[in-house]
């Protein structure tokens, strides 16, 4: 289902809310990708059990550490949104994405490997990395308490990786050039506001805010759109850096819920007052479309719990690998090529 005219926003945003069901079992109401297929790997009886593994390991993990939840939705965004649904971002190497300035600080790795472990065990060679890392985001985010969602699947997994391909925008980018960079992925105002929400939870790097605090746009002067209170505080857990290997610490995305770990309407409560943490959410501000959906998010936490579960399925279908463009990986930090011999 697209949802591309800005004026028609609301109209379209409550056709998406009741097409969009919580329970994942009745995704049939929404529109499939071209490539995926719904149950791939049940349907094609290669590994019919190949979801179930993927949540049973997830629940094992969110147990031990919440924090599994923003590290894979912040991986799925990383991959997704350079070279597409691909597992690219999960490949190791001294240039590859993952090394990226722009992804400092990801997350999550050593869970997708674990549970490619348990699948190669039991069903080798079937199951892609890139699909596994859209079903593990889907469970996770569930478990922080985001509506299941449908993820369809038979990705294939990208056969290259390298860090000058990452283009992710900078967390201080402008209303206008994050709205670009959304639709020219094929999403919409509606997809970018809502995904942004999933900085309700999770840490980011003082570097990716530094701007906003003491040099915006140059300045010398710290973002004029930041409530002053607000501001006082970032300043306090982020201090100039004024050497080189000087600390680079770490501040909650969203302060209101803290490390909770789970999804709440504050984040666009504190957008509303001039309180969020990165530029980009606060820019949501700037734009008609994006103020009024904030504000209906604010107001109505379950609206943005069904967008968010149809953004994330439709974020998941960016530029899949099927067939013959991909490979299923043995191993998802090495192309099989490049797989390390245990000879």
């Amino acid at each position: 289902m697209r949802r591309e005219r800005l004026e028609l926003v609301f109209p379209l945003l409550a056709l998406a809310l009741s097409l969009c069901t919580v329970d994942v079992e009745a995704a049939t109401s929404l529109q499939p990708p071209v490539k995926l297929v719904w149950h791939y790997y049940r349907m094609h009886n290669r590994c019919r059990e190949a979801e179930v593994y993927v949540r049973h390991e997830v629940e094992l993990f969110y147990k031990k550490d919440k924090t599994i939840a923003p590290k894979l939705v912040h991986l799925l965004y990383s991959d997704s949104f350079v070279t597409g649904c691909d597992g690219s971002i999960l490949l190791d190497g001294p240039n590859s994405e993952k090394t990226a300035p722009q992804n400092m600080g990801l997350g999550g790795f050593v869970y997708i490997d674990k549970i490619k472990t348990v699948l190669e065990d039991r069903c080798p060679g079937v199951v892609s990395c890139a699909d596994i890392l859209n079903l593990a985001a889907r469970d996770a985010v569930h478990l922080a308490g985001a509506p299941s969602y449908p993820v369809y699947t038979g990705r294939k997994d990208g056969m290259t990786s390298t860090a000058a391909s990452v283009d992710l925008p900078s967390p201080s980018i402008s209303w206008e050039a994050a709205l670009a960079y959304f639709t020219s992925r094929g999403l919409d105002v509606l997809d970018m506001t809502t995904l942004l929400g999933a900085h309700s939870m999770g840490k980011t790097h003082c570097s990716f805010i530094e701007d906003r605090l003491y040099n915006f746009n140059n300045t010398g002067k710290p973002d004029p759109s930041m409530k002053a209170s607000f501001l006082a505080d970032m300043r306090k857990q982020c201090p100039p850096r004024l050497k080189k290997d000087q600390s680079n610490p770490m501040v909650f995305l969203n302060p209101a819920s803290g490390s909770k770990c789970n999804f709440t309407n504050s984040y666009y409560s504190r957008v509303l007052t001039n309180e969020a943490v990165l530029g980009v959410d606060q820019q949501l501000l700037f734009g008609n479309d994006t103020k009024q959906i904030t504000q209906e998010f604010a107001s109505g936490f379950e609206d943005w719990r069904r967008s968010f579960a149809l953004s994330m399925s439709r974020m998941g279908n960016i530029k899949v690998l099927t067939g013959k463009d991909g490979e299923i990986r043995k191993n998802c930090r090495f192309t099989n090529k490049n797989y390390p011999s245990k000879n």
